[in-house]
């Protein structure tokens, strides 16, 4: 068994969360990487991905771009916000990178902002002309609490983020796909899991729209709850985000695949760590969705 070092002692292969401990500083360290404890079932149904254009519940994907994908990767922080390194989040970044530009998003790669840099490109990519786009994404890659994500200088709301792109401000966007990925705690609870018994177009008008309506917000964890990050392989979350969004984009609409990103995280990963009760713990991502359409990635 490896020796407990002290709160900076990171294993390289250890399991971690993307949260500031409050109370009681903790540092999870692992046995082993997590493993895949059964094989990911090849049970998606084809469906046509020809263009849709006059399907009124379906986004328009025939715009010159799909649009930029802006990603930020959190990983060093300052002292004073008492923030651990991001072992791992590395490999998330460039995992996301390699599947959004496979995507066809045009990607915008920032490590290390500050809150008041990650406002500044969020704004500034907000206020640039996607009038010629399908959509937007972000991935933001960092640390975080219920409702708050982190900047390398401290935390920040993360609604005070996303506001750029509403349809009151972001006029280029309204009516189209606004889709933020979140790698990130949401709190400090631990999911202990639960055992379950396994079985085998008109013509154009004018219309009104509310301005929170076409965003997708999926998140890595459910609220409240740690999410976990593998110091060697990534974090759950978005090593299963990348791997659905690659194996499904062709023949899945965008819920569809999210709901196979929950299932793997769900059933297919579980904490492996030294400290007493942080072992065998589990997580499930939470996605919450504006979109008004089925949204399916051009091809």
């Amino acid at each position: 068994m490896a020796e407990v070092r002290g709160d900076d002692d990171v294993q390289s292969s250890g399991d971690t969360v993307d949260a500031l401990p409050l109370s009681v500083k903790r540092m999870f360290r692992s046995n082993e990487d997590p493993k895949s404890k059964t094989a990911e079932e090849a049970d998606s149904a084809p469906s046509s991905t020809k263009a849709a254009v006059s399907d009124p519940y379906r986004y328009r994907m025939d715009y010159p771009d799909l649009g930029v994908c802006l990603i930020i990767n959190n990983k060093n922080f300052h002292r004073d916000t008492q923030m651990k390194t991001r072992e791992g989040t590395d490999v998330d970044a460039r995992a996301a990178m390699k599947v959004f530009t496979e995507l066809g998003f045009k990607p915008k790669f920032f490590n290390d902002l500050t809150v008041q840099q990650m406002h500044q490109q969020l704004k500034s990519v907000s206020q640039e002309d996607h009038s010629a786009r399908a959509s937007f994404a972000c991935v933001l890659l960092s640390h975080g609490d219920e409702g708050l994500i982190y900047g390398t200088d401290g935390p920040e709301k993360f609604e005070n983020l996303t506001q750029y792109f509403k349809g009151d401000r972001c006029k280029t966007l309204v009516g189209k796909p606004k889709l933020f990925f979140i790698q990130a705690c949401r709190g400090s609870d631990l999911d202990d899991g639960a055992l379950i018994e396994a079985d085998s177009v008109d013509a154009q008008t004018t219309e009104r729209i509310p301005v929170e309506a076409d965003f997708l917000y999926a998140y890595s964890t459910a609220p409240g709850y740690y999410s976990w990050r593998n110091t060697s392989c990534g974090s759950w979350f978005m090593q299963s985000l990348c791997e659905m969004l690659q194996r499904h984009r062709k023949e899945l609409e965008l819920m569809q695949i999210m709901t196979r990103v929950n299932r793997k995280v769900a059933m297919q990963f579980e904490s492996n760590s030294t400290l007493p009760g942080f072992s065998g713990k589990k997580q499930i991502p939470c996605i919450v969705s504006m979109l008004t359409k089925d949204f399916y990635f051009p091809v």
